[in-house]
């Protein structure tokens, strides 16, 4: 384990850069959800058409889908943040393996390596 864990993102350079580009990323999407706010697109009952009625709830059941990304990566990247300073941080929850430092830096919330994060991907298409 110790090998492992000397290859995960362990110094506290690296860990600071991650804590910024996640703080940075938690604002820009609460900023989007702020933007958005409970802006949910109401169904209008009176456009004339069922073509109508289906696209304002297609843009409707879209909305909400949008949000719920969003609500999920802030969940993530709040509990990156309560970890980041953790001996493991930086190991696939998975394999134990380092993850890389480009993906890291691309995505510091990711929990698994790219092999485990593409045969979990796989196994859910």
């Amino acid at each position: 384990m110790f090998s492992k864990l000397k290859h995960a993102a362990t110094t506290m350079s690296d860990r600071e850069k991650l804590r910024r580009i996640l703080q940075q990323q938690r604002a820009t999407l609460t900023s989007e959800q702020t933007m958005v706010g409970s802006d949910t697109i109401e169904l209008d009952q009176s456009r004339i058409g069922r073509l109508s009625r289906a696209e304002a709830m297609q843009d409707h059941e879209m909305s909400l889908e949008v949000r719920r990304r969003r609500e999920a990566a802030l969940k993530e990247i709040e509990h990156t943040l309560e970890h980041i300073d953790d001996e493991d941080y930086g190991l696939c929850d998975e394999c134990g393996t380092a993850i890389a430092e480009g993906r890291l830096v691309l995505n510091p919330a990711a929990r698994l390596c790219i092999d485990c994060a593409t045969a979990h991907e796989q196994r859910n298409a």
